[in-house]
């Protein structure tokens, strides 16, 4: 039997939207106040969405109990998929100690702590995050700053700020062609669109970054440095995805920015070398701590020889390559051919209709769970974390030891991962996300903040901005041509949006605290990066408001 969505049970869209939250909101707070371990607060919230799904939005319990398990095997592949294997890989190279050389290297380029932060979590994160998306350059980026004795908030709370403005062009594009696919907007005009506003914040989190790990005065020590990084990788960032298109806009960006970066400093050092690793203020046995400031400067004193430097860069090199490999599109095609399984949800694939206002016409909604672990991502990582660990020396059976060592250290991870999936899932089929998204709609002519915001509630929910889009897309585009706004404004501003969702996302919060093997303190993680969240989200919203209303001009589309 099909289903047809109910957005207001209650024939009162604000009680509607008042128990639409509920799930959410038992997450939220079972993490970052009642302190309970990220796994049970994630539990406790999808029990809440069940209970509410299936008792007052009418979805039959059967569907809810599918929808559920397709959120947990998507949440194992690939997001865990992926986790998994970069830890792996971690592994590897702090057993052999090239993970220690790998550190005195960046130390090398600069003793500062706020450059090495700028370098790692910003640009080369960037690049991650263009090639791979879906967690890979938090858990990249979190696992080197922790090696490089930055405490464990700092690691996780400032990896995750970091990778923001890259995310809508994330994984080659991804979230811009699934917005396109679902508005039926042209892919480049939307391209273009996000490219007028995320170079804006481009500029602004590398400021942002500094500032809140080491506070004003630090920050404005080394704004040369930061204005070249965040420069280097606006100016690309709006050339290419205005004049190309979304798919190599942020692999494009990041090269620059690094190398751009790596250059100034070869050329300029702040006159006040900043060694301490602990985040500004923050001294309180939050795990904001860090290295001392001995121990940091001891650790940049030893400079490794090239031949050590070149084995302690080959694994990351190799992860690199194979990560770009595997976010080719026709890479990923040739491995699908090899093979690919797509199992239907049977009992729910297609069964469940999404309707009117939040789609212009009814539409079933597909649950294929596609197996495609050739192509997956995480694939691509285990295969060069094999390739990196036979060139450090490994043996085929240490490498299977510490494989089965890192399973059991990412174990309560992967759970988490897993059932944070399922209630994302779940509150999708059931429609309460959508209930949320009328809420929002119903702003008037507040409509551009609050549409941006619902693009970040959006990754809030599902921790993927492509998933935001998918959700989401449609309803703007409905709202704006409702309120005579431009459709591809407010559909780029769901991506733009999203973006800053990213870092609040229970599955890049579980990504951060896994890579710097700082578990079951994912509700600190959530209560240090919250406010910057909102704040940025925030300021997004505004200058999707000013193009809206002040500078029209600048969300006129481009005819190509």
């Amino acid at each position: 039997m099909t289903w047809n969505q109910v957005y207001d049970p209650f024939g009162s869209l604000a009680l509607s939207t008042l128990f639409a939250a509920v799930p959410i909101v038992v997450m939220l707070v079972g993490l970052g106040f009642l302190h309970m371990k990220a796994h049970v607060a994630a539990f406790a919230g999808l029990v809440a969405a069940f209970v509410i799904a299936v008792f007052l939005f009418g979805m039959p319990a059967d569907k809810a109990g599918l929808a559920a398990g397709y959120g947990a095997a998507y949440g194992l592949m690939p997001i865990g998929w992926i986790v998994l294997n970069i830890i792996f890989l971690h592994q590897l190279t702090e057993a052999n100690g090239s993970f220690t050389t790998l550190q005195r290297s960046i130390a090398g380029i600069t003793g500062d702590r706020r450059l090495q932060l700028l370098l790692i979590a910003f640009s080369f994160g960037a690049f991650f995050e263009g090639a791979a998306g879906f967690g890979t350059p938090v858990a990249v980026t979190a696992a080197l700053l922790i090696g490089l004795g930055f405490s464990p908030l700092a690691a996780s709370g400032l990896s995750l700020i970091a990778n923001t403005a890259p995310v809508a062009y994330g994984a080659l594009g991804t979230p811009v062609i699934a917005l396109a696919a679902v508005t039926g907007l042209d892919l480049l005009d939307l391209s273009a669109m996000i490219g007028r506003q995320l170079p804006f914040f481009s500029l602004i989190v590398p400021f942002w970054l500094i500032w809140a790990f080491a506070g004003w005065r630090g920050m404005m020590e080394i704004w040369p440095a930061i204005l070249v990084c965040g420069v280097t990788f606006a100016l690309p960032q709006f050339l290419v995805s205005n004049f190309h298109g979304p798919w190599l806009v942020d692999v494009v960006a990041a090269i620059v920015s690094m190398l751009c970066l790596i250059a100034f400093l070869r050329v300029w050092q702040p006159k006040k070398i900043w060694t301490s690793t602990a985040l500004k203020g923050r001294t309180n046995g939050d795990g904001s701590e860090g290295l001392t400031t001995k121990t940091a400067t001891d650790f940049s004193a030893d400079r490794p020889t090239a031949g050590a430097l070149v084995r302690a860069w080959l694994p990351w090199a190799i992860l690199t390559v194979f990560v770009f490999a595997w976010g080719i599109p026709q890479v990923k095609t040739a491995l699908d051919a090899i093979f690919i399984s797509k199992i239907p949800f049977e009992g729910l694939h297609n069964m469940v209709f999404k309707v009117p206002p939040v789609v212009a016409t009814a539409h079933a909604e597909a649950a294929v769970f596609n197996f495609n672990i050739l192509s997956m991502t995480g694939t691509g990582i285990f295969l060069s974390a094999i390739v990196g660990g036979l060139l450090m020396g490994f043996s085929p059976v240490g490498l299977v030891k510490i494989y089965g060592r890192t399973i059991w250290k990412v174990r309560y991870s992967l759970a988490t991962i897993a059932i944070m999936l399922a209630l994302g899932f779940l509150t999708r089929y059931s429609g309460l996300d959508a209930t949320l998204g009328l809420a929002f709609a119903m702003t008037g002519p507040f409509y551009p903040l609050f549409g941006t915001m619902l693009g970040w509630l959006g990754v809030a929910l599902t921790g993927s901005d492509t998933a935001s889009n998918v959700l989401f897309g449609g309803l703007q585009k409905i709202t704006a041509e409702q309120l005579g706004l431009s459709p591809t404004l407010m559909a780029a501003a769901n991506s733009s949006g999203g973006v800053m969702g990213k870092m609040i996302d229970a599955q890049s919060i579980v990504v951060a605290s896994t890579a710097t093997g700082w578990q079951n303190s994912e509700g600190t993680i959530l209560r240090y990066v919250f406010f910057h969240s909102i704040a940025l989200a925030v300021l997004v919203g505004l200058l999707v408001t000013l193009q809206a209303y002040v500078w029209p001009f600048t969300s006129l589309v481009i005819h190509h």
